[in-house]
């Protein structure tokens, strides 16, 4: 019996160990995946799986963006330049800037036209190039300001229908802080510092990914961390409207 019974005893320890140990197998296999899942959706931000290039559309506009052609980029990025400062520096106004390029058109056309006549004298004149605006493209323009005004002013809506008292907060404090930042400069300075933004923040971040990625978790993190301490002090305590309409 005595025999017997260690016998038993020293088959249940080995057992024991065997489980133990393929137990301990599959939480390490496991504990990797998630670890290698963590670390890759981490590498990059919101735990997007396409490159910037093509988040920014893969066509010729995200090659500018991203300064494949730095001739076009540099050429695109100079122009939004000397218009700002013609506006904003030198105090030129948008009509006074649009007669005197008519005019310079004028004179063109005037010399050109003057001046092959001249110079082939006995011969008809040299057909002058015109220009024709297609009106495809204001069509185009038009649809596409239409759609997005008409999208901004939907999401609004449904936040003031929507009865969340919390969004509706949040985008009210944004479009303040819109509100106060636009007080400090104005429209076209916004547009200015929004268009050199995109022509220089997608690039420093495709060269800068992993730096940048790590510091926006961290910010993501801490203002997580502070909206829970200002939701369960001040937002959890505010009743929803849609929650008192139906025990009404």
């Amino acid at each position: 019996m005595s025999e017997k019974t260690t016998e038993n005893i020293l088959d249940r320890i080995v057992e024991t160990l065997a489980e133990g140990g393929s137990k301990q197998k599959s939480v390490s296999f496991f504990g990797e995946e998630k670890t290698n899942f963590a670390s890759s959706q981490f590498n990059r931000l919101f735990g997007r799986q396409k490159p910037v290039h093509h988040l920014l559309g893969g066509g010729k506009s995200a090659d500018v963006l991203l300064w494949r052609n730095k001739k076009i980029s540099a050429s695109v990025l100079t122009g939004a330049t000397a218009i700002w400062v013609l506006f904003e520096w030198l105090n030129y106004h948008f009509l006074t800037l649009v007669f005197f390029g008519l005019i310079l058109g004028m004179l063109a056309q005037f010399i050109w036209s003057n001046a092959s006549g001249l110079f082939n004298s006995g011969r008809s004149h040299s057909k002058i190039p015109r220009l024709d605006i297609p009106n495809e493209i204001f069509v185009n323009i038009a649809t596409s300001l239409s759609s997005e005004v008409n999208q901004a002013l939907g999401f609004l809506q449904d936040v003031a229908y929507g009865g969340n008292i919390k969004q509706f907060l949040m985008v009210v404090v944004g479009l303040w802080l819109a509100a106060v930042v636009g007080s400090w400069c104005n429209f076209l300075t916004v547009l200015y510092v929004g268009f050199v933004a995109a022509h220089t923040l997608p690039v420093l971040y495709e060269r800068y990914e992993d730096q940048v990625d790590s510091f926006v978790y961290q910010v993501i993190d801490q203002i997580q961390h502070n909206y829970r301490k200002l939701d369960a002090g001040v937002l959890s305590k505010i009743p929803k409207g849609k929650a008192q309409g139906k025990e009404e």
